[in-house]
């Protein structure tokens, strides 16, 4: 038997339904093995973010080592990393251990506006972690804020994935969901060379709290079993969609998705 091993390093989410417990949720159903080093802990629900506890850069070395020297992993993805120092932490160890499948969800804003990374972040993001990414994943404003561009068309989404991918990052995938006034949520991806487009229809609702992390999560466990980019970039897509569409309808602000909708449509199981 063939185990696939995933591993997120990110912040925790006390809601449950972003951060590391989104990403353990979408490895399991995408049947890859998930393991975990938390970043910080946050007190959090669907309303908003009423603390944030950093771990040191010590600590989450240590979980990393852990599970670097024993378990392996297949493929790994970073979420809320908090500071330049928790950062540099992380991409010294993604180089002591070679890791190449690296995808890197650029968290910084909870959807109630609060700020999961800061300022001086950004700065070792770019220099330190994008350089080892191959897939980034960044939404339209976390794009903008990466890149300096104002985003408002497609051009301006292609020029922001050229300058992504002109720090080292072989794969930008920017996504859609922050464009206002259309019909379709369109994910751009770029690999160095051309760009595809991905398409799915817009579904109005406030219960989208961790698309993000569940989108880089899903295309986290397809490359951690060998699937190209792009195939793990469709399979991402159509798992968030489902998580969307399929609403749980629990929490009284932004709440989660349904992290097992996908796997139960796939399996022509009837929904909530």
């Amino acid at each position: 038997m063939v185990v696939y091993k995933a591993l997120t390093i990110a912040g925790s989410d006390s809601g449950g339904g972003a951060g590391i417990q989104a990403d353990l949720k979408t490895f399991q159903e995408l049947q890859v093995f998930g393991m975990s080093a938390v970043t910080a802990v946050t007190a959090q629900n669907s309303v908003g973010v009423q603390g944030v506890f950093p771990m040191s850069p010590d600590a989450v070395a240590r979980q990393i080592e852990s599970i670097g020297t024993d378990l392996g992993v297949d493929a790994v993805k970073t979420g809320m990393l908090f500071s330049s120092e928790i950062i540099s932490t992380v991409a010294e160890q993604v180089r002591r251990f070679g890791w190449r499948h690296l995808v890197v969800d650029p968290v910084m804003i909870a959807k109630s506006g609060a700020s999961l990374l800061r300022e001086e972040a950004v700065q070792a993001l770019q220099k330190e972690l994008l350089p080892l990414a191959e897939l980034v994943t960044p939404n339209i404003p976390e794009a903008e804020v990466l890149t300096g561009i104002t985003i408002r068309t497609m051009e301006d989404r292609k020029e922001a994935a050229i300058r992504l991918a002109s720090t080292g990052a072989k794969h930008v995938l920017i996504k859609g969901g922050h464009e206002e006034g259309t019909m379709e949520a369109v994910d751009l991806l770029y690999d160095g060379s051309g760009f595809i487009t991905i398409a799915s229809k817009r579904i109005v609702t406030v219960h989208t709290h961790g698309t993000g992390c569940t989108f880089s999560a899903a295309a986290t466990a397809e490359m951690a079993k060998g699937k190209s980019v792009s195939e793990a970039v469709e399979t991402a897509k159509a798992f968030t969609q489902a998580a969307i569409e399929d609403q749980l309808g629990i929490g009284g602000g932004h709440g989660p998705t349904n992290h097992w909708a996908y796997g139960r449509r796939t399996r022509g199981e009837s929904q909530l």
